[in-house]
């Protein structure tokens, strides 16, 4: 007898393109608007949207609404919640580069140690403000602490992986998941320890 799988009430909408991936494609680069043949930079009206989300729940910020595109039944659902967010910190990462923020494969834990040896700030305060957020337990606890470091991602130039973020930080609703994204990122902020010649392996980090 044959069982159909269940699908994964956290994995994201398919074939959904989210605002990040409508204008950069999947090495990373912008979109190139074949009318105009211009690349398809984040206007700044968008930016200052999206930003005006920080700090308020999802579906109360009327400048938001043409941006979603998670499904909804009249509720504010865990995916719209995580969009909201994604959202709200993209505007923030993206704001004043003319680079794209949004680098698909980049995790935030990858994003965040790049940050630790970017020199711009000292390795201990980042690792102090990497561990207050990865112990975080609710979702707006969380993307309150990706905000101060989203502020310092942006001055380093150091783009993330968006659809990953908005399934990280819907995942951080729930115990299991949650313990899992901190794994995740953990595991690659302190892949450094795997530098040749002090004998560590990120798995023993």
């Amino acid at each position: 007898m044959s069982t159909t799988a269940q699908p994964d009430p956290a994995a994201p909408t398919a074939a959904v393109r989210r605002y990040w991936t409508q204008r950069v494609d999947g090495s990373g680069s912008w979109r190139i608007d074949h009318a105009s043949r211009t690349a398809m930079r984040a206007p700044g009206e968008d930016l200052a949207a999206l930003r005006a989300g920080l700090g308020r729940p999802a579906g109360t910020v009327p400048e938001l609404w043409r941006f979603y595109t998670s499904p909804i039944d009249g509720r504010v659902t865990p995916e719209l919640d995580a969009e909201h967010a994604a959202l709200s910190l993209y505007g923030l990462h993206q704001q004043s580069q003319s680079r794209p923020m949004h680098q698909p494969g980049i995790s935030m834990g990858t994003a965040l140690r790049t940050l630790r040896h970017s020199q711009r700030f000292s390795e201990e305060a980042v690792d102090r403000r990497v561990a207050a957020t990865v112990h975080t337990t609710s979702v707006s606890a969380l993307v309150y602490r990706l905000r101060g470091l989203i502020t310092q991602l942006r001055s380093v130039e150091q783009p993330v992986d968006y659809d990953q973020l908005l399934l990280d930080i819907q995942r951080w609703k729930s115990p299991g998941p949650r313990q899992q994204v901190r794994r995740g990122w953990g595991l690659a902020y302190h892949a450094w320890s795997a530098r040749p010649g002090n004998g560590a392996s990120p798995e023993a980090s």
